[in-house]
């Protein structure tokens, strides 16, 4: 496993139906891929409960 992880795990909390608010994204942790490229490993801080939609995201590279 790299160091630096490839992807940014988020839960995401749709706003209610009906509603004209954008749906809440919570960073709750960080995602390597395996090392066969098969799957992927999802760090989570201790406490962290998850419920509802998980999303992984690619880390896009910082600007300078």
């Amino acid at each position: 496993m790299s160091n630096k992880p490839t992807h940014t795990a988020f839960v995401v909390a749709d706003a209610p139906e009906g509603s004209d608010k954008k749906p809440n994204w919570f960073q709750i942790g960080a995602v390597w891929p395996h090392s066969d490229g098969d799957g992927f490993e999802v760090a989570l801080p201790p406490g962290v409960t998850v419920s509802g939609r998980l999303v992984i995201r690619r880390n896009k590279p910082k600007a300078d």
